[in-house]
């Protein structure tokens, strides 16, 4: 299958959204030549252009985008070609009001905005892979494309009859039988047992709580049906042009997506990612995003949009100060980018995201962010040849799962406080503080790469999950896991004791008595460590006596021979563990604060073998080593100092450094040894 090096060919792709329809022609070539200053190698094209492209049933208006392709060829601007289905022209919904979908009260969403369509229609997904076919006959020997992107951030949900009809065929190939579902449901609680396919509903508007398992298995739907939607357009552009990839871009960390099954079919892994500049775990939201792109691709992996400045959707929207573009689009091509994007190239004069920024904002090409642009494609050009292609090792990989997320963020759970994306972010996060780079990988992938497993929270975790952390424990590997995990089965049904038995026997946990959720800013003591860890006491400065901790806590009894690394001091708890370890399995019934779960974790990754790329280095400063190189990313705005033995030549500045590297405000470094 085609590839994004297929692509890319040895460069790192730089460009944005380019939505030239909004704009008379002739600021077509005033484009192409600010473009070209600054450095632009690609552009996505055609978005948002179906009522362009065609404006009433049937018509089609091609020739503005064949001016356009060739335009961008002659001045030497690749291009990855859109396809339009993620805004339908109004006349499909005023035609074909079923094409709409609908929110769980029945609302009808309408044309107006966009991602205005039911997956499960069946006229919307004639109409998309019409226009679809049309677009790839036309462009597929067209040598200005080089990849191509279908509809855009798919993120529609539907309750509507038609999602219901497409929920009940999904339901019968995953059951079979009435019984089955009933089953799986769990429908004998308050007496909603089915008697008929017909009487099966996605989880609409009801008067209390609703069935747990329907609404799980409504996401996994829902996610389903979406995909169904891609895999249609895919195969439509495959068969025109089987020699190019093909992607589609998620939104970052969103739970309407099961990521794992999507990345395996695209051709090309991209996402969306906007970081507030005002928020100082920006940057380790981005590593976050980007760890997870990348382990989703196995191998590089597309930026695909994000902002040269301010959005237009946050309460408050504040550019980017000086230099944290550049940064920031450095982080990512350090954690695997090959191909760097925004959202747009030219900033809008009307619609809805008039005050988003661009490439080219409203002050032109004098304007400051237009200068950073032009610096950043000269840069990228000088990297491409050294990176591209190449990849970014890890000995640690952050276990993460959409059934999981799904499953453990409904409604009557223990509290509201312990979500999984905050505690997928919590986990990451302090492995990233502590320059531990990592992937992130799903519990029943092939994990015989890494040393140290971290389950940050698996609330549900399949038989072939838990066999597989007891499998690489068994053969060497470490693992580290937090609490509410392997809570229930894949039907949301609670595991006997609690939590699965095996892992209550891996982690030396008798009984798991009682779950004591934690209030907002609430903590618990702990102290101890009772236990060893051999040398690498002196990673965390002595001995870690004590902590505070958040969230969670929980009444365990240890089995006999297990180590409670800490104890809960004072309240209902005080004496039982906080902290379990037996052998290579860690089991924290708590979340520790940040420094200390910082602490831990370097530790415990130090005993296993893992290091962090550099040892010592000063705040706010990122290291991760793509390939041959390392990358040293300043997140502040004092100069820093940074210990590098030997002599290396940074690609950035084409100079030599010795032993150590000054960055200044927002700074970074690209060093080959």
């Amino acid at each position: 299958m085609p590839a994004l090096s297929d692509a890319t060919r040895g460069r790192i792709l730089f460009g944005g959204d380019h939505n030239p329809e909004q704009w008379p022609e002739e600021t077509w070539h005033e484009d192409v030549r600010l473009m070209k200053d600054a450095g632009v190698t690609s552009v996505t094209v055609g978005v948002f252009s179906w009522s362009r492209l065609e404006p009433r049933p049937g018509a089609r208006e091609f020739g503005w985008l064949d001016r356009l392709l060739d335009l961008l060829h002659d001045n030497g601007v690749a291009v990855v070609l859109a396809t339009p289905t993620a805004a339908p022209p109004p006349w499909l919904g005023r035609l074909h009001p079923e094409t709409l979908p609908r929110d769980e009260d029945g609302h009808v969403e309408r044309w107006g905005g966009r991602q205005h369509f039911a997956p499960s229609s069946a006229v919307y997904r004639r109409h998309a892979a019409a226009i679809t076919e049309d677009l790839a006959a036309r462009y597929a020997a067209h040598p200005a494309l080089v990849m191509w992107h279908i509809n855009n951030e798919y993120c529609t949900y539907d309750w509507g009859d038609e999602a219901a009809a497409g929920f009940r065929r999904w339901l019968r190939d995953r059951y079979g039988t009435l019984d089955g579902l009933n089953a799986a449901w769990g429908t004998a609680f308050w007496g909603q047992e089915h008697d008929s396919w017909e009487g099966v509903l996605p989880p609409r508007r009801v008067h209390y709580l609703k069935n747990p398992a329907q609404v799980l298995d409504f996401r996994r739907f829902s996610s389903d049906a979406l995909l169904a939607c891609f895999t249609a357009e895919r195969d439509i552009v495959r068969r025109h042009t089987p020699h190019l990839p093909v992607t589609t871009n998620f939104m970052p960390l969103w739970s309407g997506q099961d990521g794992w099954r999507w990345a395996a079919e695209e051709d090309v892994v991209s996402v969306d990612l906007y970081p507030d500049p005002r928020d100082p775990d920006g940057p380790r939201h981005g590593a976050l995003v980007q760890d997870l792109a990348r382990s989703q691709a196995g191998g590089p992996w597309m930026l695909m949009e994000q902002a040269a400045g301010a959005v237009d959707w946050r309460p408050v929207n504040h550019p980017k100060p000086r230099g944290l573009n550049r940064l920031w689009t450095l982080q990512a091509v350090a954690r695997g980018a090959d191909a760097v994007h925004y959202f747009q190239w030219r900033q809008s004069r009307q619609g809805a995201e008039k005050f988003h920024s661009a490439m080219l904002g409203h002050a032109g090409e004098e304007g400051r962010g237009f200068g950073e642009v032009r610096r950043i494609g000269a840069e990228l050009a000088l990297l491409g040849p050294e990176v591209s292609g190449s990849g970014v090792r890890a000995d640690i990989a952050v276990l993460h799962d959409w059934d999981a997320w799904w499953a453990g963020d409904q409604d009557g759970r223990p509290t509201n406080g312990t979500g999984h994306a905050e505690l997928l972010s919590a986990w990451h996060g302090a492995l990233w503080e502590a320059g531990l780079t990592t992937d992130l990988a799903h519990p029943e992938s092939d994990l015989s790469a890494y040393r140290v497993l971290v389950v940050p929270r698996l609330h549900l975790l399949t038989d072939t999950a838990a066999d597989n952390l007891l499998a690489r424990v068994a053969a060497g590997a470490t693992l580290v896991c937090g609490f509410r995990t392997g809570v229930v089965d894949p039907d949301d049904r609670v595991r006997p004791g609690g939590m699965d038995a095996r892992l209550r026997d891996l982690f030396g946990i008798r009984v798991l008595h009682e779950l004591w959720p934690l209030e907002a800013g609430e903590s618990v003591e702990c102290d101890g460590w009772e236990g060893e860890l051999g040398s690498n006491r002196t990673a965390l400065g002595g001995q870690l006596r004590v902590f505070r901790g958040t969230l969670w806590s929980e009444e365990i009894e240890a089995a006999p021979g297990t180590e409670a690394a800490f104890r809960y001091r004072g309240g209902e708890l005080d004496g039982l563990p906080a902290v379990l370890r037996r052998d290579r399995a860690w089991y924290f019934s708590t979340l520790p604060e940040p420094g200390a779960l910082k602490a831990l974790l370097t530790a415990i990754a130090a005993d296993a073998g893992v290091r962090p790329v550099l040892d010592g280095l000063p705040a706010g400063v990122e290291a991760v080593r793509r390939g041959d190189l390392l990358f040293l990313l300043h997140h502040g705005r004092s100069t820093v100092t940074v210990d590098v033995p030997g002599g290396h030549r940074d690609l950035l500045t084409g100079e030599t450094v010795t032993d150590r590297v000054t960055l200044g405000r927002y700074g970074a470094a690209v060093l080959r040894p």
